[in-house]
């Protein structure tokens, strides 16, 4: 996802840095555009172009030199500890990126390796969830994407189109097509009442349930065995599709006997994050299908294009081949055990966060011992009577070293409150160690403020600090709708 960029009136770029005064420029150092040092030369003096492309070149070094000096504002990725975004891989692994970056992996006829590479992952990653792979059965099919929600995008395109077709060849009403999906609302039902409701839910106009492996608040597990047996037992005719985005690179390793893949019958396709747990930098995500049946063919393209024939299911075209052979290379390098090393650490990681966090007194919301994704879930008790919430402490963590966020949960859940901190692979216990002398000291300061100085010190943060109150990429046209979970109820997704 990509915030909508607003193109600046002439006024806006043109207005003084300050209101009230007049815009400065600084004096020259001549018509040298690099003599001495990239600090030395005239750009150094001048705004860094913004709006509108400049008339002349720069040199490289400072080019560059500027940019590199820019984005040195931007945070730290490794201490975000809200996003499941891979924020580390090795040397060699980020030279073979790099070494692709000009290989335009829709190219086939060009790169062929890259696109077999493609092939044997989507071929590991299927038999890692236990895909069918017997003659007996049609080839499980999958590809790779730009992210999980793309991924996602495509299971339920094709869950819509074969319903569609169904409905179609069985003379009925095909316009109303909906979907069964959980909004973290049920977090804390019981939860066999929770997969019943969804069951429920379902119609004759349903054309597929999607069960999530990994909840970005709690990072729980849903059970996609009890909804496949419910199915079963009630003969309802309908499919699954498991959103794996964060589970599926984590559950095989962790709780390989827990059943919630290709296993289950009533599953047809799945969809994974590369960039998650898969280890891989951004920009690459999986979906499987467990055979042709479940990928409708009317939606594959097949085209000859820059000298090959090809059957393309996507909803880009051109795309680079390096998040692909990241992918490949984290496959192969690691293979299982690796992964059930990396996977077992983060989990060991979270388990005592959260019991260290409970010590605290904090209220431990996420599972524990691999039950659910390595990501710690908790809440101030309540009891304790405490005069600040959740947000007033990420505010004070945020002007610390790491960032925590603080939610507001889904809608129907009386305003309950979280913070959640993903584990990630460079989250070691060290880390964990300064993040929970961090809450520490955080916790006795909002102890020693009144209500009206945490509120002023929460306005300061957001003002002065965090990124998010400094931003100003907004499109104004577009704030205050009323359409998504946040503009209906306030309240948003947890950042994945």
């Amino acid at each position: 996802m990509v915030h909508l960029a607003k193109i600046p009136s002439d006024k806006h770029v043109n207005a003084p840095l300050v209101e009230g005064l007049e815009k400065l420029t600084l004096e020259g150092s001549g018509d040298d555009s690099f003599t001495t040092t990239v600090y030395g030369s005239r750009f150094a003096a001048q705004d860094l172009p913004k709006f509108e492309m400049p008339e002349t070149e720069m040199p490289k070094e400072v080019a560059y030199r500027m940019i590199k000096d820019d984005l040195s504002l931007d945070g730290n990725p490794m201490l975000n500890l809200a996003s499941f975004v891979t924020t580390y891989m090795e040397k060699e692994v980020e030279d073979l990126m790099a070494e692709s970056f000009s290989k335009n992996f829709i190219d086939y006829e060009e790169y062929p390796q890259s696109a077999d590479i493609q092939n044997r992952c989507v071929s590991m990653i299927g038999r890692l969830f236990n895909a069918p792979t017997d003659a007996s059965h049609s080839s499980a099919v999958g590809t790779s994407t730009v992210g999980s929600s793309e991924a996602i995008m495509l299971g339920v395109l094709a869950m819509k189109k074969r319903w569609q077709n169904k409905r179609k060849a069985e003379g009925k009403d095909y316009s109303k097509p909906n979907i069964v999906m959980n909004s973290a609302v049920q977090v804390c039902w019981e939860k066999a009442a929770r997969y019943f409701e969804a069951v429920n839910l379902v119609d004759e106009n349903t054309i597929g349930i999607c069960v999530i492996l990994g909840t970005t608040y709690t990072g729980q597990y849903e059970d996609a065995k009890a909804i496949n047996d419910l199915l079963i037992d009630r003969n309802i005719d309908t499919v699954i599709h498991i959103d794996a985005a964060s589970g599926g690179f984590v559950a095989p390793f962790v709780v390989p006997d827990l059943e919630w893949d290709f296993r289950l019958e009533k599953v047809v396709s799945i969809n994974t994050s590369g960039h998650k747990y898969g280890l891989v930098y951004p920009g690459v995500g999986w979906v499987i299908w467990r055979s042709p049946e479940f990928l409708p063919k009317e939606l594959v393209f097949n085209i000859n294009y820059l000298g090959a024939d090809q059957a393309s299911f996507t909803l880009n075209f051109s795309k680079g081949a390096s998040q692909v052979i990241g992918q490949y290379y984290q496959l192969i390098r690691l293979g299982k055990h690796g992964y059930r090393s990396i996977m077992g650490n983060l989990t060991r990681t979270a388990d005592y966060l959260s019991d260290s966090l409970e010590q605290l007194g904090f209220i431990i919301m996420s599972e524990k011992k691999g039950k659910g994704l390595p990501l710690v879930a908790f809440r101030l008790d309540k009891k304790k009577g405490k005069h600040y919430d959740e947000f007033a402490l990420a505010h004070q963590l945020r002007g610390q070293i790491m960032v925590v966020p603080a939610y507001t949960m889904a809608p129907n859940t009386k305003d309950l409150k979280m913070l959640r901190v993903v584990v990630r692979e460079d989250f070691s216990k060290s880390r964990c160690d300064q993040l929970l002398q961090d809450i520490k000291l955080c916790l006795g300061i909002l102890d020693d403020m009144d209500k009206k100085s945490i509120k002023e010190h929460q306005e300061y943060i957001k003002s002065h600090v965090s990124h998010s109150g400094k931003a100003k990429h907004g499109h104004n046209d577009y704030k205050d709708e009323k359409h998504s979970l946040q503009g209906k109820t306030g309240k948003t997704h947890a950042v994945c």
